[in-house]
């Protein structure tokens, strides 16, 4: 049995990378001044991250399916620290932007790697509800993230936000180094097929029907806000309100994952229901003017929902994926990322051309193909 430390050390180590990836926001003109250059290329660092991230996902993944989850996370850890650290010294936004990286790297190898982990030593039954207390983690650091890092930069300066991630990983390092189990021999992680599903069936299609309704999900919350303020006439502070409604969602989502999947019995139940929910409380969101609590609820919703797809899809793709659970999982975080970059600045173009609401549209609909490509192939497996 698995230390019952080792989740909350990985919901710590994951909330790490969630902060990371986006506490840039609230920094990019302090950080123009320290690079002495302009925001917008100050931006960049984010985009190093993301590409980054995205492009060694499932290097990553195959990595740790070969050279073992224990020393392929902790070499993650260690890089972060490393990598937090040396953002503090560097002269120029180039050196930078190089080490934002290493960074996307670092959580490329512990995003696929902790949640193959799971799989690896968490029953079945209990998997979804596992990984949705990981996410959990995520879900925190990506709210706090911003907020986290405007404080301690106005407070200390802009070094500050990156010393706490960098202390944060090195004890995340020093705690999963006693509780991260050895790893099991590679032919104990290869299951039997069953009398219905070999080995990785319809794995691909899954990673493409994810990556439609997960990538459209997060693009459409890209223009929530805007909806809002169009809608409702809000001012900047009423709208930031109302979204951070979507992140208690999410975190809403995550805790019940485990509840829900208990209750409909299989994973792939609660998938096909939170997919169509997702679509369903998204599009009616973006697209019908409605009163603003009624909005809000829909927000709610939509988060809750994609809160409990998020585990509910990792655990069965973990099912399927045999002794190539961290590529598999490396490559749906890739897909994601990919589906996120490639629809934002269609539904951008869909939106300055035609309007807010047929972009909305746009987007609900790659949700509701996604969610029922994935209800297809997995009712085909049953």
């Amino acid at each position: 049995m698995p230390s019952p430390f080792l989740l909350p050390v990985l919901a710590i180590t994951v909330c790490m990378v969630g902060a990371a990836e986006f506490m840039l926001a609230p920094m990019l003109a302090p950080l123009a001044t320290a690079f002495n250059t302009s925001p917008t290329q100050a931006a960049g660092l984010v985009s190093a991250y993301a590409l980054s991230y995205a492009a060694a996902a499932p290097l990553m993944g195959w990595l740790s399916d070969r050279a073992g989850r224990r020393g392929v996370l902790l070499a993650a850890m260690l890089l972060f620290t490393a990598d937090s650290l040396a953002l503090t010294l560097v002269p120029t936004l180039q050196a930078a932007m190089a080490l934002r990286i290493l960074g996307g790297l670092a959580a490329a190898a512990t995003i696929p790697t902790v949640f193959a982990l799971i799989a690896d030593r968490i029953p079945p039954t209990r998997q979804a509800g596992a990984m949705g207390g990981v996410m959990l983690g995520m879900t925190a650091g990506i709210a706090a993230g911003p907020a986290m890092a405007g404080l301690l930069a106005d407070a200390w300066g802009w070094r500050a936000p990156f010393l706490l991630v960098a202390g944060s990983c090195l004890a995340a390092f020093a705690a999963g180094w006693f509780v991260i189990p050895h790893d099991l021999s590679r032919a104990s992680l290869i299951r039997k097929p069953s009398a219905s599903t070999e080995p990785g069936s319809g794995v691909f299609r899954l990673l493409l029907a994810k990556g439609a309704w997960n990538g459209s999900a997060v693009a459409g919350y890209v223009f929530a806000g805007e909806v809002l303020r169009v809608r409702y006439g809000l001012d900047v502070a009423a709208v930031g309100i109302a979204v951070s409604v979507f992140g208690l969602g999410l975190a809403i989502g995550n805790i019940l994952a485990g509840h829900a999947s208990r209750r409909y019995g299989r994973e792939e139940n609660t998938l096909v229901l939170a997919t169509v929910m997702v679509a369903a409380s998204m599009t009616l969101f973006l697209t019908k003017a409605m009163a603003l609590p009624v909005a809000v609820g829909c927000l709610l919703a939509w988060g809750s929902a994609l809160g409990i797809a998020a585990p509910a899809s990792t655990a069965i793709l973990a099912q399927r994926a045999g002794a190539n659970k961290g590529k598999v999982l490396a490559a749906s975080e890739s897909v994601n990322n990919v589906a996120v970059l490639m629809l934002l600045p269609v539904a951008a173009r869909a939106s300055t051309t035609y309007g807010v609401t047929p972009a909305a549209a746009l987007l609900g609909g790659i949700c509701l193909a996604g969610a029922i490509l994935g209800a297809t192939v997995l009712r085909r497996a049953v």
